[in-house]
């Protein structure tokens, strides 16, 4: 999958490792310290009768919304009706579908500065159960120099991909197999 920011390709390939040949993998086989250098991104949604709520949420997540996010709605990041409802239909889809999605989010904060955000969601089957969470990131591609002096004020999306079922990342071993594939090369040179 073409992903862009590190925190979102570490989750998404943890996460299809995980998976195997399933759609989704159990939510008590993620292990947090393989996530280490992602988890103040990661988030754990959990559905609930208002729709997704955040059940765990990062520093780095928190630290972009200036409070702790854990049990406040997932919906409530954006801060306009209509936005919220396609968030809330988004999680649906991933958990109805077992499919994953990746969203390029343009960001303003309080105090007028912009950032570039993308969103990972994937699907977690709880006890067996489907529809019960989903595993997140929500990162910038750098921090930004404002972390923890402003905070974000508003969102939107700005690109849609879904991951769906049967899709597979491109495995380590599957690039560097592409790596030694002959590649056409130039030389400098000319008629005589």
């Amino acid at each position: 999958m073409n992903m862009k920011n590190p925190s979102t390709r570490l989750v998404f390939n943890y996460w299809d490792a995980l998976r195997g040949e399933r759609s989704a993998p159990e939510r008590g086989e993620i292990e947090p310290g393989a996530l280490r250098h992602a988890l103040a991104d990661t988030f754990v949604l959990e559905n609930e009768p208002i729709g997704p709520v955040f059940r765990l949420a990062g520093t780095r997540l928190c630290a972009l919304f200036g409070r702790e996010q854990r049990a406040r709605p997932f919906a409530a990041l954006w801060p306009d009706v209509q936005a919220q409802g396609d968030m809330r239909r988004l999680v649906q889809t991933v958990m109805d579908e077992t499919a994953g999605a990746v969203a390029g989010l343009a960001a303003e904060t309080v105090g007028g500065a912009t950032v570039h955000l993308e969103l990972l969601l994937l699907p977690l089957r709880y006890r067996g159960r489907t529809h019960a969470r989903v595993l997140g990131a929500l990162s910038p591609a750098v921090t930004p120099e404002w972390l923890g002096l402003d905070t974000l004020d508003s969102m939107r999306m700005i690109s849609l991909r879904m991951i769906w079922p049967g899709a597979q990342a491109v495995r380590p071993a599957d690039a560097a197999a592409a790596e030694k594939r002959p590649k056409l090369m130039l030389l400098p040179g000319g008629r005589v």
